[in-house]
C-alpha cells in the first residue's frame, strides 16, 4: 500500500508525541535508580490506577488491532467469540483471587515466586530455572515480534520523502531500529517509573484518537448503509453448529478467509477456544509485564483493583477504534475489496481506512496513538526482562552481596542485551505470523497445565512443575520445526484452524509429564 499523504500538522503531532514521551521518561527516571525494587517495581509506590492504565496501554498493540478489524469485517458480531483463543478471562480471574495471592508473596519476579511456592529443594531450584528460561524465550520473541511489526507500520505510514533507504525492506529495518532505539533509551534509564508514567500518557493519547474515530464513523455512516453491505447473520452474535455466514455475491475473499481460518464449524471452534481460554486464564499471568504490574502494587487489595480496571479501560476505547474503522470500511471500500478477487489481506483495512477517511490532524494523532501502542508494549516487555537475569541469576547464583548500584547498572546492560537479541531474532525471521504462532500456539500452549496446577492443587510439587514446563518448552520447539501438514490434518479432523488444534496435543503432553 502506498504511504499516506501526511501534512505538516500530522508530522508535527507525531514528532511532538515522541519528544513528549521521551522527555517524560527521562524526567521521571531519577526515581528509578535506588535499588532493584525501585527499578523493576517502582518501589511499590505507584498507585493502582496508574498501574492499571499502564497495563491496559501495554496490551493495546498495533498488530492485534489490525487483526481484530479484519475479524469484525468478515465475521460480524460473531467475531466477539474469536478472542476466546486468548486468555480473555485472565483479568477477571486475576481480579477475583490470583492477583491477591501473587502480591502477598512480596517477590520481585515470577521466577522468585516459584521458590516462594515450592520452597528451596532440588525440584524448586529446577522449577526456578525453567521459569527463567521460559521468561527469556517469551520476552525475546515478543521483542522480535514488535521489531518486525513496527518496521512495517512506520514504513507504511511515513511519506516517501522521509524514507531512510531506497530499498523497501531496508527502509522497514531502519525505521524499526530507530523506533526501538528511542523506546529503549527511556526504558533503560527510567525502569518501571518511566514505563508506567509514559504509558499512562500514551493511554490517554490512544483513547482520544480511538473515540474520535468512533464518532466519525457514527456521523458518516447510517445503520442502513451497514445493513446493505453485509450478508444475513452478520449482525447476529449467536450461531448454530456451523457459522451460518455466506458472503457469496458480495465478497468472495471473505468466504475464502473463513475457509482458510477453518472456523466453518463455529460451535466446535468456540468450545475449544473456551476450554483454552478458561485454562489459560486460570494459569495466571506469564512471567512478563502483566505479572510485574501486579507485583508492583502497594497492597494485595490494590493488586485486585488494578487487575479489575484493566479490561474496563482497555476495551471501550479500543473497540470504538476497531468498530469505527470496520464501519467505515464496510461503507466505502466494499467495491474496492470485491475487485481484488478471493485473495485479500484484511489486515490492510486499518491503514486503508485511515488513508482516506481520517482528517489531517486527527490522522497524525491516530498514527501517534498507534505508535504509542507499540512503544507501550515494547517498553513494558523490555522492562520485565532484566529482573530475571539480574535478580534470579546474577544476584542469586553469582554475587549475592552485590551493591544496589551494581545491580541497577547490570539491569541497564541486561535491558540493552535483550533488545539486541530481539532485534537479531527479528532480522532473521521473515514473517510476523511465524513468531505469533510460536508464541500463542506453541510456547504459551505448553505453559498452561503446570501453571493451572501450581495455583489450584496444593500437593503439586517442584519436580512436577519442572517436568510439565520443560516438556511444554521442548514440545513447542519441536512443533516449530515440524512441517505444518500434520497439524493441518489434526485441525481438519477437529474442524478448527491448525494452531488451535495444537492446544489439546500440548495439553496432553504437558499434563502427562
Amino acid at each position: 500500500m502506498a504511504a499516506l499523504a501526511l501534512k505538516p500538522i500530522d508530522l508535527a503531532i507525531i514528532a511532538g508525541y515522541v519528544a513528549l514521551t521521551v522527555g517524560v521518561g527521562f524526567w521521571i527516571s531519577r526515581r528509578a535508580s535506588k535499588n532493584l525494587r525501585s527499578y523493576f517495581l517502582g518501589g511499590n509506590q505507584i498507585p493502582w490506577y496508574a498501574l492499571g492504565l499502564s497495563n491496559a496501554s501495554g496490551m493495546f498493540d498495533i498488530s492485534g488491532t489490525m487483526l481484530m478489524v479484519g475479524w469484525l469485517y468478515v465475521y460480524g458480531l460473531k467475531s466477539a467469540w474469536i478472542p476466546w483463543v486468548w486468555p480473555v478471562f485472565n483479568q477477571v480471574v486475576m481480579m477475583v483471587y490470583l492477583s491477591v495471592w501473587l502480591r502477598r508473596s512480596r517477590v520481585l519476579t515470577g521466577a522468585e515466586w516459584i521458590r516462594f511456592r515450592f520452597g528451596n529443594g532440588a525440584g524448586a531450584q529446577a522449577s526456578h530455572m525453567v521459569v527463567v528460561v521460559f521468561a527469556m524465550l517469551a520476552i525475546v520473541s515478543l521483542l522480535a515480534y514488535g521489531f518486525l511489526g513496527i518496521g512495517k507500520f512506520v514504513a507504511t505510514f511515513m511519506p516517501a520523502s522521509l524514507a531512510l533507504s531506497a530499498d523497501a525492506a531496508a527502509n522497514e529495518t531502519l525505521y524499526a531500529v530507530l523506533v526501538t532505539a528511542v523506546t529503549t533509551l527511556y526504558v533503560v534509564k527510567g525502569g518501571m517509573f518511566s514505563v508506567v508514567f509514559t504509558e499512562v500518557l500514551q493511554f490517554f493519547i490512544m483513547s482520544v484518537a480511538c473515540v474520535a474515530v468512533g464518532v466519525i464513523a457514527m456521523q458518516q455512516v447510517s445503520p442502513a448503509v451497514v445493513e446493505a453491505a453485509v450478508p444475513d447473520g452478520w449482525r447476529d452474535i449467536w450461531f448454530g453448529w456451523e457459522l451460518g455466514l455466506d458472503w457469496s455475491g458480495r465478497l468472495e475473499a471473505a468466504n475464502a478467509k473463513i475457509a482458510e481460518d477453518g472456523w466453518r464449524l463455529f460451535s466446535v471452534f468456540v468450545g475449544l477456544a473456551l476450554l483454552k481460554g478458561v485454562l489459560a486464564s486460570a494459569a495466571g499471568p506469564t512471567p512478563g509485564y502483566d505479572m510485574q504490574r501486579v507485583l508492583a502494587t502497594r497492597t494485595p487489595r490494590e493488586a485486585a483493583m488494578m487487575s479489575g480496571v484493566v479490561s474496563l479501560v482497555l476495551l471501550v476505547p479500543r473497540y470504538m477504534l476497531i468498530t469505527g474503522l470496520t464501519v467505515l470500511a464496510l461503507a466505502y471500500f466494499g467495491d474496492e475489496l470485491a475487485s481484488g478477487g478471493d485473495q485479500l489481506n484484511f489486515e490492510r483495512l486499518l491503514p486503508l481506512v485511515m488513508r482516506d477517511h481520517v482528517p489531517h490532524g486527527l490522522l497524525g494523532l491516530l498514527i501517534a496513538a498507534l505508535l504509542a501502542a507499540f512503544m507501550s508494549t515494547y517498553a513494558a516487555t523490555v522492562n520485565s526482562a532484566p529482573a530475571y537475569l539480574v535478580n534470579d541469576i546474577y544476584k542469586r547464583y553469582i554475587n549475592p552481596q552485590a551493591s544496589d548500584r551494581t545491580l541497577v547498572w547490570l539491569s541497564y546492560a541486561a535491558s540493552a542485551g535483550v533488545v539486541v537479541a530481539g532485534v537479531v531474532l527479528g532480522l532473521t525471521t521473515k514473517r510476523l505470523e511465524d513468531i505469533v504462532n510460536w508464541l500463542v500456539a506453541a510456547l504459551y500452549g505448553g505453559y498452561i497445565a503446570s501453571n493451572v496446577l501450581k495455583w489450584h492443587w496444593w500437593r503439586f510439587n517442584g519436580w512436577g512443575y519442572f517436568w510439565g514446563m520443560t516438556s511444554g518448552i521442548l514440545a513447542a520447539m519441536v512443533v516449530s520445526l515440524l512441517d505444518s501438514t500434520l497439524l493441518t490434518g489434526v485441525g481438519t479432523v477437529l474442524g478448527v484452524e491448525k494452531n488451535l488444534a495444537l492446544f489439546p496435543v500440548l495439553l496432553v503432553i504437558t499434563s502427562a509429564a
